[in-house]
């Protein structure tokens, strides 16, 4: 038997002895310290500020690696906030604490596409986490990088 199906065997057993000698059923007993194995779970509120057009949403994509991020893999979510004004909300719950990085535009047109003319620039406001910003591409994931803690994290980002 294997060191890891062993430690389970074992754990498995002492649940049950302090069930019995307790008086706690199993599933009880599993349901009063889930919280004390189940992983913590975070809320991240990014508040998107200095919005000139009052129209359309932002769209927004929030990566997890610096690879994905870096090579425009596939971000771990994404979203899209109603502008209201000159701001917009997103409110992410269920992400495990970590580092992430947020890439996002302001789709005015609401087309769900970064608008762009002849040359590949962006024609529509963009913004990037910690309000990094671009020279000549867009700024790396060194630049954007920021940490989410169990509970809630708020972060405000300036569109450009």
């Amino acid at each position: 038997m294997n060191p890891s199906m062993s430690r389970f065997i074992a754990a498995a057993a002492a649940l049950i002895v302090t069930a019995a000698l307790t008086g706690n059923s199993t599933s009880a007993y599993a349901a009063e310290n889930a919280a004390s194995v189940a992983p913590a779970a975070a809320t991240l509120t990014v508040r998107f500020e200095g919005i000139t057009i009052p129209t359309g949403q932002i769209m927004m994509s929030v990566f997890d690696s610096e690879a994905a991020y870096d090579a425009g893999g596939k971000p771990l979510r994404g979203a899209m906030a109603k502008v209201e004004g000159d701001h917009a909300t997103v409110v992410l719950n269920g992400l495990a604490p970590g580092r992430y990085a947020i890439k996002s535009f302001h789709d005015v047109n609401g087309d769900g596409n970064m608008a762009s003319n002849p040359f590949g620039m962006p024609i529509e406001p963009y913004a990037f986490s910690n309000n990094a910003k671009p020279q000549g591409s867009a700024p790396g994931w060194a630049a954007t990088v920021f940490d989410v803690a169990a509970g809630e994290t708020s972060i405000s980002i300036i569109i450009q």
